[in-house]
């Protein structure tokens, strides 16, 4: 059987590092993939994204931000460069949904890629729920169709 592949965002992976609301299904993902129940795709500017958050959330110093950063190398997630037509879509998505291009690039990405995205991120999934993809991370379910 095919393994299934989703797209997560920083506020998800952010979740893996911080104990937050929502950290344990965040983890519940996370070990989805490290069980190679799921593949993780994402947008090449998730790393930066995640040790930004972590880099003010004041908790990590210089030499723990180093390791999450050979942590999240070592996860090997299939990442993409925004080019071409997903670089035209996330344009387009950012402008008629009102959300940032960090943000429309996950979102232009599951649509692409056919699957879901998942995020903590109420805004975003308010701005772009008409689209169908976007899941809050409490909602990831391995066995939903």
């Amino acid at each position: 059987m095919e393994r299934g592949k989703i797209v997560v965002d920083a506020s998800v992976v952010v979740k893996w590092f911080v104990e937050e609301k929502y950290s344990k299904e965040a983890l519940i993902i996370r070990d989805s993939f490290t069980e190679g129940l799921v593949d993780i795709v994402a947008p090449s500017l998730l790393c930066f994204e995640v040790l930004n958050a972590l880099k003010y959330s004041g908790a990590f110093g210089e030499d723990e931000l180093k390791e999450v950063a050979h942590i999240l190398e070592d996860y090997q997630f299939t990442v993409y460069e925004l080019r071409g037509a997903y670089a035209e879509k996330a344009v387009e998505i950012a402008m008629r949904k009102g959300i940032t291009i960090y943000d429309a690039s996950y979102v232009a990405l599951a649509l692409i890629k056919e699957t879901e995205l998942y995020t903590a991120d109420e805004e975003l999934l308010t701005k772009t729920q008409d689209l169908g993809i976007t899941k809050h991370l409490r909602n990831f379910n391995l066995n939903a169709p």
